[in-house]
This record gives C-alpha cells, structure tokens and sequence, in this order.
C-alpha cells in the first residue's frame, strides 16, 4: 500500500460518513421547513489528497424551504451510503478470505 493514502475500508468509511451528514441535513432542513425564519442547512463536500471526502456545513444565504431538493437528497445520501456499506463489506469478506488463505 502507498504510505498516506487511505485503504479501501477507510475510503468507504468516508463515503458513509458523508452520506449520513447529508442524510442528517436533509432531516433538519424537512423537519424546519414550516419554521420562520429558516436557512437550510446545506453539505459541502471536499475531496481529500489521501482519499476520501470531507464535510461540513453551512447555511443557505436565502431563508426558505426547498422541499423537493432535501428528499432527492435523501434519497441519493440513502443510495451512496448503502454502495459504500457494500464495498466496506465486500472489503472486509475479501480480507477474511485472504487471511483464511494464508492460515
């Protein structure tokens, strides 16, 4: 493995746990969508010279709902987050049965 780079257990790791921050946002800004006043919240999202993503986030500059676009994106953070599950999985089964290999 290249020293720095992130393996592929950590990579998924990083894709999940961006995805559970824009599945989080997208909650808050659909549970606030009748509150006055209301900035939604919205993921922004940067990848890393080692792999991976960071995210944070920051307030809408206009207040206001957008409904439609916070369930696509719950829709579309439920998507990744179950893809990268399934690498971190496929991953790990890939590991216990080179381990179990070389035993």
């Amino acid at each position: 493995m290249i020293t720095g780079l992130m393996s592929t257990p950590q990579l998924a790791l990083s894709g999940m746990n961006a995805s559970q921050t824009r599945l989080d946002a997208a909650a808050h800004n659909v549970a606030n969508v009748q509150t006055e006043p209301f900035r939604r919240e919205q993921v922004v999202q940067q990848t890393q010279p080692s792999g991976g993503v960071s995210t944070s986030l920051k307030r809408a500059s206009n207040e206001g709902s957008a409904l439609e676009t916070d369930l696509v994106d719950q829709l579309q953070a439920s998507s990744n987050y179950l893809a990268n599950l399934a690498v971190f999985r496929t991953s790990d089964r890939m590991m216990g049965a080179l381990l179990d290999m070389t035993a």
